[in-house]
């Protein structure tokens, strides 16, 4: 049994400190492609979903909205009370500079915060907007060191909140309030990124204002997919063309497409993933279907490689595809470790 017992362990070692080699085909600011070698399905797949509910991103959990109406200063833009600082109502002026507030339109406009959108909705938006990811600097809520002992309610700190703040007023016309109108309440380098400051939020026409706090925090895409960083996460089993047939493969040939006979190499393959992709795809012109599919029949293959997927994923914006990638593989590699010490436990 002690002989059993370990090499039972031994495997379980094995299968944890496997090494999987990883080929990065195309790495652009949100967009990844890679090959992954000397694995299986079970290990991209562990990949994909790791990536997409385990990878940590910052993201708006809780909003506070300003409401009611308000008085609008024309001389120094504050916001009063409304009727409070009229002297028909017996005010005493602008809170802020003191001027009285007698005609609308003269002295002051009327805000009120009664957008089309509901505030559910508005929230809804905010949270699925990317907010940019620093992990050296922000922590979950439950192990932020300077909260981690606190009772949730009391929880939050720079180290583990971003705070973002919005005053928007409409138009005649009609205003579209952006993620660009939102404004970080810290470094400058963790504001909405340029890309996505277009992202509509909500509109607004004359005499309605939207004012509001939104916190962000950091959770998982197993809790809510505003958590998720990443989109389109797929993988598929690389291939590579077979030439079998090089006097019938000249009837693929003669239609003038993108490959021809000199991209497969002495021994009749095609192993370039782009050529092979593009290969796959001009098949269809002599395939099922076609008056030639009789006469070409199997002249070129498609074979997948055993243990090779092509590996692909956008981010949303809130952090790079390295960083996604990174993150997912440090998740992974800590959940198999753990699992070889439940198994050895066990065992």
């Amino acid at each position: 049994m002690g002989l059993r017992k370990r090499a039972a362990e031994e495997a379980v070692e094995s299968e944890v400190i496997k090494m999987v080699k990883i080929e990065v085909l195309d790495m652009g600011a949100e967009n990844a492609k890679l090959l992954i070698k000397d694995s299986d399905r079970a290990f991209a797949n562990a990949l994909r979903r790791t990536m997409m509910s385990e990878t940590p991103k910052m993201a708006i959990e809780t909003v506070r909205f300003q409401m009611g109406s308000f008085d609008l200063c024309l001389s120094c833009g504050h916001l009063n009370p409304a009727a409070a600082a009229r002297e028909s109502s017996g005010g005493s002026g602008c809170n802020q500079c003191g001027k009285k507030l007698e005609k609308e339109g003269v002295d002051y406009t009327v805000w009120e915060t009664n957008g089309a959108l509901p505030d559910e909705m508005v929230a809804q938006r905010l949270a699925m907007i990317p907010i940019p990811t620093d992990h050296t600097m922000f922590h979950y809520e439950e192990t932020c060191p300077t909260c981690k002992d606190l009772i949730p309610e009391d929880r939050g700190c720079p180290t583990c909140n971003m705070i973002y703040t919005c005053k928007a007023f409409g138009t005649e016309e009609g205003m579209t309030v952006t993620a660009g109108d939102m404004i970080y309440l810290g470094d400058q380098s963790l504001e909405i990124p340029e890309h996505y400051r277009s992202i509509p939020i909500t509109k607004l026409y004359k005499g309605q204002m939207l004012e509001f706090y939104a916190t962000a925090v950091m959770g998982r895409g197993s809790q809510h997919a505003k958590w998720s960083p990443v989109c389109g996460v797929t993988f598929v089993p690389r291939q590579v063309g077979i030439l079998n047939n090089k006097t019938k493969a000249k009837i693929l040939w003669d239609l003038n497409l993108t490959i021809n006979a000199k991209d497969f190499d002495k021994d009749g393959r095609l192993e370039d993933i782009e050529k092979v992709e593009t290969l796959a795809k001009e098949l269809h012109h002599v395939g099922d279907g076609t008056e030639i599919q009789t006469e070409f029949k199997d002249a070129i293959t498609i074979e997948d490689v055993p243990g090779d997927f092509i590996f692909s994923f956008e981010t949303d914006g809130s952090m790079s595809p390295q960083t996604a990638l990174e993150m997912a593989s440090s998740s992974l590699s800590e959940t198999f470790s753990s699992l070889g010490d439940d198994l050895k436990a066990v065992l």
